[in-house]
């Protein structure tokens, strides 16, 4: 099949979950046609992009060659995402697409970020983004026990809910929110931000419903809960609640392990713990504090002459021949460790976890998602322990040079885990590819230690709905669900600063400029909040670009050229609010999903306990 009949539509390639959830996020809220280039039909996510409705057309080529461009009316498409392969392949399939078509959008999937910044600057109207970067770090403040935030202008964007929001509230997210339902959460209700009185009166009424509402109309189903969520700012990122001798021990073991070896720690210990006691004998002798430490130190270092017969005793001259060999010992140890740490390179080096390590956060998974977690979860200076069955995984290399420890084997997970001392963990963050292996994983967690905090990677919906209603204190993400919504906006030419969950609900923080293209010229903020879905939550006039005004009061400001907003939106919100409709494209041949064009259809949130499902579903 030939692409001249497609015109005016966009270009998804791949095959992956990331593929399935942007064709899927394009055609239902975007409505636009899609055509969609996977390299197996019968094989990965192949199958599930095949039977999606609303599709123009399924094409199956092994590779994005310039043939599989020209058939999918590369020259006539407005847009081109590239989710799929590496990151070599996907430059030179956008160099290919942009030769074909100039004015063509580019979005393409980049593991390596600097390259990415590279590539945007190389190629006009291109945007390189990373999925597991997007989403990773919903995963590590998962784990952490902490709210996932967005930084903003200099502030970090949050979702607080129920008592814990405050009186800096940008808008309300949500008036009603069962928790044993989560498809009844209701997102950004058509409230003004400064919903003081609301707030208030849901707090009081309870399930009576949110004020406002008509009071002949029937009462909530039985079971439903009350519920709020407010998006908050915070000047900075909310500090994780670890005393700060929890993270002077972690740093100090963390340092003696990175320069030495199990023996010599042995080594170490003992002469230390003999210094310390001699020192207490010889402070007993002598009664002063500041005279013991001369003596001990000079002994130390060698350089103590021997005490009057007249003066101490035996014991205190015996304090003094150990602290005097034990300073011998010291100093040909000090000498191994620079020699170990400068010349031998420890970085790389595979190790185990102490038989210390506690208040960790084990990760299993050391793919591209796994590798940002473990990263992100070690900058924190909490410990981490990293599992990974494949010895080939690229990613054992990267976290082993952060000097994190790497369980590698396919021994049963049970015996890796317990190796990996989850009955002292804090965390388990179960990130393969793989649903049944990450479910195996928070099982096999919870049967050694119940409770412990899990979240898992799962893409299928309808499994994570059960894990969550079977499971209560196991948290849920999708990767390609927190990450497709920002490859759509930009794949729109819009610019998604990052997602927040509610639940099992996607809100996107997003930056919009007031341009002919984008449409916003001319209208006012009130009537940009009129969808439901979307709330302008700050404003930069474009003759102050250096000033990000919050919840800007004349709601009926017209917005001028040059003119920015932050929305903060749902993906049905943020898909309406968009550019001129494009052009109809041209009536061709039918696709493999029937005729052409589109028949479209119509998230630091504090973890509750127990934890809640955040596998996010429309």
């Amino acid at each position: 099949m030939t692409g001249d009949g497609h015109r005016g539509h966009y270009i998804v390639c791949g095959g992956n979950a990331l593929a399935h959830r942007l064709v899927l996020e394009l055609a239902e809220h975007y409505e636009v046609p899609v055509v969609a280039v996977v390299p197996d039909l019968a094989r990965d996510h192949g199958p599930r992009i095949g039977r999606l409705p609303g599709v123009a057309a399924v094409l199956e080529h092994g590779s994005v060659t310039e043939e599989a461009l020209r058939a999918a009316g590369v020259a006539g498409a407005l847009g081109i995402a590239l989710v799929d392969g590496d990151d070599q392949q996907n430059i030179h399939a956008a160099l290919t697409a942009q030769g074909a078509n100039p004015g063509i959008r580019i979005v393409l999937r980049m593991f390596n970020q600097r390259l990415g910044e590279h590539i945007e600057r190389l190629l006009p109207n291109c945007a390189a983004l990373s999925g597991s970067a997007t989403a990773a770090p919903a995963f590590a403040n998962g784990v952490l026990g902490r709210p996932n935030s967005v930084p903003v202008g200099g502030r970090y964007l949050y979702v607080a809910y129920d008592e814990d929001i405050g009186e800096g509230r940008l808008c309300l997210v949500a008036d009603r929110i069962d928790r044993q339902d989560l498809s009844r959460l209701r997102l950004l209700p058509e409230t003004a931000g400064r919903a003081a009185e609301f707030i208030a009166l849901a707090r009081r009424f309870g399930d009576n419903g949110p004020p406002g509402a008509d009071p002949s109309a029937p009462p909530p189903p039985a079971g439903e809960q009350g519920g709020l969520a407010a998006l908050q700012a915070l000047a900075s990122e909310p500090p994780l609640r670890i005393p700060w001798t929890s993270r002077l021990r972690w740093t100090l073991l963390d340092a003696l392990r990175y320069v030495t070896g199990a023996r010599m720690r042995l080594v170490l210990s003992t002469a230390l713990a003999a210094v310390l006691l001699s020192t207490a004998v010889l402070y007993l002798a002598h009664r002063d504090l500041g005279w013991t430490l001369y003596l001990a130190l000079l002994d130390l270092a060698g350089a103590a002459q021997p005490d009057d017969p007249g003066q101490g005793g035996p014991w205190t001259r015996l304090a003094q021949v150990v602290i005097t060999f034990c300073g011998i010992t010291f100093m040909p140890v000090a000498t191994a460790i620079v020699v170990e740490a400068l010349a031998s390179g420890r970085r790389g080096v595979p190790r185990a976890p102490g038989a210390g390590v506690r208040g960790h956060v084990v990760v299993v998974g050391l793919g591209s998602v796994g590798i940002r977690v473990a990263a992100l979860v070690h900058e924190t200076g909490v410990p981490v322990v990293c599992v990974e069955s494949d010895p080939q995984a690229r990613g054992i290399a990267a976290v082993r040079a952060l000097g994190i420890p790497v369980l590698v084997g396919d021994a049963p997970l049970e015996s890796q885990l317990r190796r990996a001392r989850i009955h002292r963990a804090r965390a388990l963050a179960a990130v393969t590819s793989d649903d049944a292996a990450n479910l195996e994983a928070a099982l096999e967690a919870r049967a050694v230690r119940p409770d412990v905090r899990i979240v898992v990677r799962l893409f299928d919906d309808d499994f994570a709905h059960h894990v969550y209603a079977t499971l209560g204190n196991v948290a849920s993400r999708s990767v390609s669900y927190l990450s497709a919504p920002a490859f759509a906006a930009a794949l729109m030419g819009r610019e998604v600063l990052g997602t927040l969950s509610v639940y099992r609900h996607v809100l996107l923080i997003a930056e919009l400029v007031a341009d002919d293209a984008s449409g916003l010229v001319g209208r006012d903020l009130r009537s940009i909040e009129a969808p439901d879905g979307v709330r302008v939550i700050a404003l930069r006039l474009a003759r102050r670009p250096g000033d990000l005004q919050w919840n800007f009061a004349d709601r009926g400001r017209r917005l001028e050229a040059g003119d920015r907003i932050v929305v903060a939106a749902t993906r049905s919100g943020l898909a309406r609010l968009g550019p001129p409709s494009a052009p109809e494209p041209a009536p061709g041949p039918p696709g493999r999903n029937g005729p052409s064009g589109p028949s479209g259809q119509n998230g630091l949130p504090r973890q509750p306990e127990p934890p809640a499902e955040e596998q996010l579903s429309p």
